[in-house]
């Protein structure tokens, strides 16, 4: 579904991603972990087209969409949720998710407007965007301005915005970041729904090792840019050098 090949990037003398390849299989979620500064935001940029790359390419679905901007990489089917919300505050849920369904769904080719199709349009886009909001549990609250949200459930709404996207790969950049220990599990829930259409590729950066450990078929360990470990998660989890230099466990003394 998604590949990296030679994926690099560099910022002056600085090699941020170095020459990563990757594949990344319908049906799977992939852990992307190491230490501050490894790289893995940075590559997540590259792949979801906010930076461009200094070398190698990005394919879906076999399409090399290395050429295309962010936007045009999420029509293609590239769903993006970011560390920080990426939402219209000023308006409401319900319009929020609506704008994304209209965005993926549009309305059907016509050669002129008129009252009907318009009215028709809109209730189709209000009914699936109903349909989302049923699903993320947030339904009662679909009138209510975004800005007047908790910060929790604006992550929720972020996640509905992606389902409302239905993207063929979701990238979720540390999706539970700055929210509380109550409302974690509802991000989480909804991640473990989307893990269940076997069609999708999830691809997660997370520093929380027991999310990781709960949720990932994979983990991919980056290093200074460089992926230094691929593999099953007890094996990666297992593996000294991982535990030592990036999930911050000690050695044991010999």
């Amino acid at each position: 579904m998604l590949e990296t090949r030679n994926l690099t990037i560099r910022f002056g003398g600085h090699v941020a991603v170095n020459a990563v390849s990757c594949r990344f299989e319908p049906g799977t979620l992939t852990a992307i972990v190491g230490p501050n500064g490894a790289g893995k935001t940075t590559y997540f940029n590259l792949i979801s087209g906010q930076l461009t790359a200094s070398e190698g390419a990005v394919l879906l679905g076999g399409r090399d969409v290395s050429a295309l901007s962010a936007s045009a990489r999420t029509r293609a089917g590239l769903g993006r949720a970011f560390q920080l919300t990426n939402l219209f505050p000023n308006l409401s849920v319900l319009e929020n998710v609506r704008l994304a369904v209209q965005a993926t769904l549009g309305g059907p080719h016509r050669r002129g407007l008129n009252l009907w199709s318009i009215w028709s349009d809109h209730a189709r886009l209000t009914a699936r965007a109903h349909e989302i909001l049923e699903s993320v549990a947030m339904a009662q609250q679909q009138d209510a301005p975004v800005a007047s949200l908790p910060h929790g459930d604006q992550r929720k709404l972020e996640v509905a915005l992606l389902m409302a996207l239905d993207p063929q790969v979701y990238m979720f950049d540390e999706p539970t970041a700055g929210m509380s220990h109550d409302e974690a599990p509802v991000i989480l829930n909804l991640i473990r729904k989307l893990k269940q259409d076997k069609s999708k590729t999830i691809l997660l950066v997370e520093h929380k090792m027991d999310v990781v450990r709960e949720l990932a078929d994979r983990i991919i360990v980056l290093h200074n840019g460089t992926l230094v470990a691929d593999g099953e998660p007890a094996e990666v989890i297992a593996s000294p050098v991982v535990q030592e230099a990036y999930l911050g466990v000690a050695k044991e003394p010999a």
